[in-house]
């Protein structure tokens, strides 16, 4: 094995392991929301970012310099491509879990905000009947965070 082989295949396994990697906290981030405990994936969100932040930066570096791993062994790029395969259903996956878990909590938030609305209407002011007109209820600030 020469040296441009031997550098190759390590620039394979680093790719594969930061692809197993992120793949092992998806799955482990997915599992939280099936679970119930979507609210405890904050715990972890920034090691996923940096390794997701790794994963992107070897990619790009790689598919800009493919000859970097040209060398590599036909074993290490089927490794690769199995892995990439496995991240690309998890990914799927997960990206499905984490939009309905945000589609639901924006119905609570929104259910809940109408409810405080609608509870705290108030007169605000008389109307030139001297009945009390409706009040607007509207205090409650929503935004995408909530």
């Amino acid at each position: 094995m020469n040296l441009d082989s031997e550098m190759a295949g390590l620039q394979l396994q680093k790719l594969i392991g930061l692809t197993e990697q992120l793949d092992a906290r998806l799955l482990k981030e997915l599992e939280l929301v099936r679970s119930h405990k979507a609210a405890d994936m904050a715990q972890g969100m920034a090691e996923t970012a940096e390794l997701a932040n790794e994963y992107r930066r070897e990619s790009a570096r790689l598919k800009a310099n493919p000859g970097l791993v040209a060398n590599a062994s036909m074993e290490l790029k089927q490794a690769l491509i199995k892995a990439t395969e496995l991240f690309d259903e998890t990914l799927a996956v997960h990206s499905e879990a984490i939009e309905a878990a945000r589609r639901v909590s924006e119905g609570l938030v929104r259910t809940i905000a109408s409810e405080v609305a609608s509870n705290r209407a108030m007169g605000t002011g008389y109307m030139a009947s001297g009945h009390a007109a409706a009040g607007d209820g509207r205090a409650v600030a929503l935004d995408r965070k909530a």
